[in-house]
């Protein structure tokens, strides 16, 4: 399954932007659960045990100044990509179901 959302489907302006300062990155934990079916309260305590893993993405030539941003739980891959200012510009969500075990190649068949 997968989910789109752009822009005018974003949620409340706090989390219509993401902090940048110094490579730091602050995402409001709110957006981060909602797409990755996970309670906002729970959020830090995964990204602390490393049950939640991210990946952030420098754009370059036409895109320099953009990030992309990747968050991943369990089999949910969450991404937000923002213009220069942080503002995001496109999110989505997608639900590998239970794909990555049955098509793992050491799986037996």
């Amino acid at each position: 399954m997968i989910e789109s959302h752009q822009d005018a489907e974003l949620p409340r302006p706090s989390e219509r932007h993401i902090e940048v300062s110094d490579d730091a990155f602050l995402v409001d934990a709110v957006l981060i659960g909602q797409l990755l079916h996970v309670p906002a309260a729970r959020v830090p305590t995964l990204m602390r045990e490393g049950q939640i893993t991210s990946v952030c993405e420098r754009g370059v030539d036409e895109h320099e100044g953009e990030f992309r941003l990747t968050f991943f739980y369990r089999n949910r891959r969450a991404r937000l990509s923002t213009d220069p200012t942080g503002r995001i510009v496109r999110r989505s969500a997608i639900d590998f179901g239970d794909q990555h075990i049955r098509n793992a190649p050491h799986c037996a068949r």
